[in-house]
């Protein structure tokens, strides 16, 4: 087995109106750079919505939301949205905490993330 193996992965996809990253793994300091980098130069060659699907992350420090953060003021410098999509628990209490949950637009899957009509499902307080 590889040890060296990436912990965190990127895959995107343009979908009819949107650029969808799914980010699997970790967002921490150690990965946010790479993230970061990889998320900027797809946001230099499209036009659409970004939609960030959050299911496949475990974990996400302070680094990986000022990554999200960042992400989301480059979009908005370019006329483009972020959304967010199916955050585990412990990502959505995170998003909660720090009021970020405000900052995004968050859906429960990729399918009410397309719809443009769809609410987002803001993290309510629990």
């Amino acid at each position: 087995m590889d040890h060296n193996n990436v912990r965190v992965r990127l895959v995107s996809r343009r979908l009819p109106g949107h650029t969808v990253i799914a980010v699997r793994g970790d967002l921490d300091i150690a990965t946010t750079a790479t993230v970061r980098d990889r998320i900027l130069t797809l946001l230099e060659d499209t036009t659409t919505p970004l939609v960030i699907d959050l299911s496949g992350v475990s974990f996400c420090d302070a680094s990986g939301l000022a990554m999200l953060v960042g992400t989301k003021r480059r979009a908005g410098s370019q006329g483009l949205t972020v959304s967010l999509v199916a955050p585990c628990p412990t990502v959505r209490k995170l998003l909660r905490i720090t009021g970020l949950d405000r900052a995004f637009a968050i859906h429960p899957t990729l399918a009410s993330a397309q719809v443009g009509r769809a609410q987002p499902d803001h993290i309510s307080a629990a």
